[in-house]
């Protein structure tokens, strides 16, 4: 992963703990809210990782775009597959989402292809 993308990460868990540390019940209960939609339910948390991305890039929210892509690779999904999810996204948002699919895909060119052997180290 690209150094810009551990920044994000850290960024992300950094920011994340501070929030929570905050105490504050309603912006805690949606952090849960957030965490338990993704787990493994009837639809298993690969595709709901999936769905976070299509819904993010019609949402047109480049932070929620870039940790969803980076899940999906940890999930496994090829350029393919994440292609037809962009395919997906723009049908449902337009021509608006294509500035988000660029960035999508360049973020994309950092993250090591689940074909290529390289994986994922977890972090």
């Amino acid at each position: 992963m690209s150094d810009s993308l551990d920044e994000f990460r850290e960024f992300r868990e950094r920011m994340d703990e501070e929030i929570r540390d905050a105490g504050n019940l309603t912006v805690n209960r949606f952090f849960a809210l957030d965490d338990r939609a993704y787990r493994d339910g009837a639809l298993d948390a690969s595709t709901k990782e999936l769905l976070g991305l299509v819904a993010s890039m019609v949402l047109r929210c480049d932070d929620c775009i870039t940790y969803h892509l980076v899940r999906c690779r940890e999930e496994g999904f090829t350029d393919e597959e994440l292609f037809e999810a962009f395919s997906v996204a723009l049908v449902v948002g337009g021509s608006i989402v294509i500035p988000h699919l660029r960035r999508a895909v360049d973020t994309l060119d950092d993250l090591p292809d689940p074909g290529d052997g390289a994986g994922s180290d977890g972090d």
